[in-house]
């Protein structure tokens, strides 16, 4: 039995990972990211159910410079969830899969969502 030299696969210096492979996996993440928000939601609202006092040390931890850390990255989870699942609708009606159509329309969901992200906490400081 003779042996076969195989083709190595790609290192990871030398593999580019497409866009639209890029989306899909963190679309994957922000829906995991999006429920571990919505705990961090029911915390908030069952410490303003609870009473005054556990309310202002939710809204303590909340506030801090890390609570707000994690509130943009919810926000922006929220986002690009939104957006790519946008997406995502476009191709359950059978448009959009080109690659190149894919490429172009996985570019604007991130850039979307980074806009919508910056434009909803912009909008909340302004209207404190």
């Amino acid at each position: 039995m003779a042996h076969v030299e195989r083709p190595l696969s790609p290192h990871l210096q030398i593999y580019r990972w497409p866009i639209t492979m890029v989306l899909s996996i963190l679309h994957r993440i922000t829906g995991i990211g999006l429920g571990l928000g919505t705990l961090l939601l029911t915390w908030w609202l069952a410490a303003a159910a609870a009473g005054p006092d556990y309310y202002a040390f939710v809204h303590g931890v909340i506030a801090s410079w890390l609570g707000r850390l994690i509130l943009f990255g919810f926000t922006w989870a929220l986002f690009l969830h939104l957006c790519n699942g946008i997406r995502h609708l476009f191709w359950d009606m059978g448009y959009g899969y080109r690659i190149p159509v894919a490429n172009r329309t996985a570019r604007w969901a991130l850039i979307a969502s980074v806009l919508l992200t910056l434009l909803a906490w912009i909008l909340a400081y302004a209207l404190r």
